[in-house]
């Protein structure tokens, strides 16, 4: 009997389930993350009415900037105030410059999403061949050669690898822009020029870990029973590979590419400071240091939404990648 519509067999029913309980459990989980980004501004020293008053304002002046900012509200009153607005898309108000944090946020978060984006594929694009020619030529001197160089990448400080791609291609031999960013308004080419550096700082951990990641599951899949059946039965090694090697590796590789999309969004922070990029990670240390808590908490929420989203994400493409998850 031929196969029914999404959601008419027992084990599409469950799958389907299982994603709608993954949606459900990230209510709580997003509730919890604005309370601990909402909570931890609070624990920082120092009144932000006091530096927003200025250092010599007297207690009359820090009072009404008190009460006009809501400071003097119960913990509970001003979560609450802000987190409804946030829901809202109003994420307050910068203390220093009075613009809106979320126009902030959407001026510098393109220039951040273009380092992750080409980091990430940088990552695969590299780490995926490698790890494949590792595991196939296990015990050679190319597979020596790909571990050693992927733990050098895991060793590697980010910070700085960019300082030498600086000296060496922006300030030495001039192919690429050392400082700053072009929006892809105004070019693919110029904003491709100006991220390829910092996606490359970026990248060099993740494709280590890809490769090294990558190498340990197709080593243990190609070295199963299984697959030595295979071989006895004549099929070309290539298919099997493809078929069944990588097939096998798909969910470990989806795992990697969830925590290499977690981990460059908090690694931009130090990347887009060495190139004076004006994204995401400028904007909140401009926010810490000034103490702009508004500044602060929208960036810090902004990316734990991306981090919740894409841990989402990559739940539901498991049921799409292992069959085995859906059934009872």
């Amino acid at each position: 009997m031929p196969p029914g519509p999404l959601g008419d067999s027992p084990l599409d029913t469950q799958r389907l389930r299982l994603v709608g309980g993954r949606i459900v459990q990230t209510i709580p989980v997003m509730l919890l993350a604005t309370f601990v980004v909402f909570g931890l501004m609070h624990l920082v020293p120092g009144d932000p009415a006091v530096t927003l008053a200025g250092e010599y304002a007297t207690p009359q002046r820090v009072g009404e900037i008190r009460r006009l900012y809501g400071f003097d509200q119960p913990f509970l009153t001003q979560y609450w105030t802000w987190l409804s607005n946030a829901l809202q898309g109003d994420l307050s108000r910068s203390l220093r410059s009075n613009a809106e944090v979320s126009s902030l946020i959407a001026q510098r978060f393109p220039n951040t999403l273009l380092i992750v984006v080409l980091a990430l594929v940088l990552s695969m694009a590299i780490g995926v061949p490698l790890g494949i020619l590792a595991a196939t030529r296990s015990g050679s001197r190319l597979d020596s050669a790909v571990t050693s160089v992927s733990s050098l990448g895991v060793a590697l400080p980010n910070f700085w690898l960019a300082m030498i791609l600086v000296t060496v291609f922006a300030l030495g031999l001039h192919w690429f822009p050392a400082t700053g960013a072009k929006p892809l308004s105004q070019g693919v080419g110029p904003a491709l020029l100006h991220a390829v550096l910092p996606a490359i700082a970026l990248a060099s951990s993740g494709v280590a870990e890809v490769t090294r990641q990558l190498r340990s599951a197709l080593l243990e899949v190609l070295s199963s029973q299984y697959v030595r059946t295979l071989h006895a039965k004549g099929l070309p090694p290539l298919a099997i590979l493809l078929k069944h090697g990588l097939k096998n590796v798909s969910v470990n590789l989806l795992t990697v590419f969830g925590l290499l999309v977690n981990r460059m969004l908090g690694g931009t922070v130090i990347i887009e400071a060495v190139f004076a990029v004006p994204g995401m990670g400028s904007l909140v240390i401009a926010g810490a240091t000034t103490k702009d808590f508004p500044v602060v908490q929208g960036v810090v929420l902004t990316l734990v939404i991306l981090v919740v989203l894409t841990n989402l994400a990559i739940d539901m493409l498991y049921t799409l990648f292992d069959p085995r998850i859906g059934r009872d």
